[in-house]
């Protein structure tokens, strides 16, 4: 299923970029790992998908997912999510009762949309929901990690898909915090981490990242039919991708 979603990837964004001075959580640690980020669109559910396999295939990922869109999409329930109703009391037992049985094993992975909600990255605040902040009293062997996750269309038809992650915080450090401080880290944790993608992802600059996934370039159709019978025409190699590696437009 990560290879097939990493193909509707492909398919559908520019790419899956990650700026270069981002360090995922290191593979080896001893104990479980929670990954929290804000939720900006519906495609986040692949991008941690892809992540996950990607950067943890031998770590079991699993994901809380609204209950009514999980009833929709069930596929997602295939590969590690589990159904929370967002709104009731009964959902937040649901959500801290699945956490506590994944964070118990050693290895368990726990990705984290904490808004609970669609919301544009560049707002603030971010709103996270408390429930994220009562984990560390669950897994005090964990490893807290922000990571961001932004959206832009730059040079090609397709938008691009960029993730960063942040510092990690022991769960004993966040535990020795009362609950709002604690919430306040977490979030302050994933604000610095998001305006610091957004800096990059303003900049337009490819080499600020490497790319985890490319996707198609050009438009398709009958105008890059037209371009690659015109650069073979020319005796040049056709490349389908907008804009040049030294930078030129090629359409211009």
């Amino acid at each position: 299923m990560v290879a097939w979603f990493e193909r509707y990837l492909h398919r559908h964004l520019d790419a899956l970029r990650i700026p270069l001075w981002s360090t995922p959580p290191d593979r080896g640690h001893r104990g479980p790992i929670v990954v929290y980020c804000n939720h900006p669109a519906w495609w986040d559910a692949v991008l941690i998908i892809v992540l996950a396999g990607r950067l943890y295939p031998e770590r079991p990922s699993r994901a809380p997912f609204d209950a009514a869109m999980l009833a929709r999409y069930r596929i997602f329930e295939r590969i590690g999510a589990f159904g929370v109703d967002l709104d009731s009391p009964r959902g937040a037992a649901q959500f801290l009762a699945a956490a506590r049985t994944i964070l118990a094993a050693p290895d368990g992975m726990l990705w984290i949309t904490a808004q609970g909600r669609f919301a544009d990255a560049r707002g603030r605040p971010l709103a996270l929901r408390p429930g994220v902040a009562r984990l560390a009293e669950l897994a005090p062997d964990a490893l807290f990690v922000p990571m961001a996750v932004e959206y832009a269309f730059w040079d090609e038809r397709g938008a691009g898909a960029f993730a960063a992650f942040g510092a990690g915080i022991p769960a004993s450090d966040l535990a020795a915090l009362p609950r709002p401080q604690r919430l306040a880290r977490l979030e302050a944790d994933l604000t610095a981490t998001l305006d610091r993608l957004s800096a990059d992802v303003i900049s337009r600059e490819p080499t600020r990242f490497r790319a985890l996934i490319s996707g198609r370039k050009g438009v398709g159709g009958v105008y890059d039919l037209w371009r690659s019978l015109a650069a073979r025409l020319s005796g040049r190699r056709f490349d389908p991708a907008h804009r040049a590696a030294d930078g030129q437009d090629r359409a211009a």
